[in-house]
C-alpha cells in the first residue's frame, strides 16, 4: 500500500470514457473515498476540423478507450474502479497495475507542474533544452498560465523570436 497517491491507466470500452469517469467520480463520492481517488481524466484535445470549406473547433480524445486516475492503490479503491461498469480493467498486469511514471505524467501534461521563474522580461537567458539549446536570447513576453516565454535569438545576424516552454529557459549568469 502506498501512501502517495500515482496516476494508472484504465481501459475501457470505446466511447464510454466519459461514463466511466462520471460513473467513477459519482463512486468516489458516495463511498466518501475523496482520500482515495483524486482526480479521473479523460485527456482530450482541441482540433480544428474544416469539412464543406467550413472550420470548427472539435475536442477529441487523445486516447480512444482509456481514462486516466490518480489514485492510492488499496483493494477497496481498486475494486471502485474494476468494478465500474464499462470498465475493463488497469493497464497493467492483471494482478497488479502499474502507475504512470514522473517522466510519463510530464509527457502525457495530465497534471499541471508549477515551474518557479527568476527571469522577467527584457532580461537575457539561456535556452536548456529543445533545438535552440544553448542559445542565448532576451525574454520579450512571459505567459505562465500557458506555461510559455517569448524569446528574441539573435541567429545569422538576425532577430528570431522563439516561443518555448517556461522550464526550457533559465536566467544567464554568464556575460556574453
Amino acid at each position: 500500500m502506498s501512501e502517495e497517491a500515482k496516476w494508472y491507466v484504465v481501459h475501457t470500452y470505446s466511447g464510454y470514457e466519459n461514463k466511466v469517469a462520471t460513473n467513477i467520480e459519482k463512486a468516489v463520492e458516495n463511498r466518501g473515498m475523496q482520500e482515495l481517488i483524486q482526480e479521473v481524466k479523460v485527456p482530450t484535445e482541441t482540433v480544428t476540423e474544416i469539412k464543406d470549406n467550413k472550420k470548427r473547433e472539435v475536442e477529441r480524445k487523445i486516447f480512444p478507450g482509456y481514462v486516466l486516475i490518480k489514485m492510492i492503490m488499496t483493494d477497496e479503491s481498486w475494486y471502485v474502479v474494476r468494478n465500474t461498469r464499462g470498465c475493463t480493467g488497469f493497464v497493467g498486469p492483471s494482478s497488479k497495475p502499474i502507475p504512470l511514471t514522473e517522466k510519463e505524467v510530464a509527457a502525457l501534461g495530465v497534471e499541471k507542474r508549477q515551474v518557479e521563474i527568476n527571469y522577467a522580461v527584457g532580461d537575457t537567458i539561456r535556452i536548456t533544452d529543445g533545438p535552440m539549446e544553448g542559445f542565448a536570447g532576451i525574454v520579450k513576453e512571459l505567459d505562465v498560465e500557458k506555461n510559455k516565454v517569448k524569446v528574441v535569438v539573435s541567429m545569422f545576424g538576425r532577430e528570431t523570436p522563439v516561443e518555448l516552454e517556461l522550464d526550457q529557459v533559465q536566467l544567464d549568469d554568464s556575460s556574453f
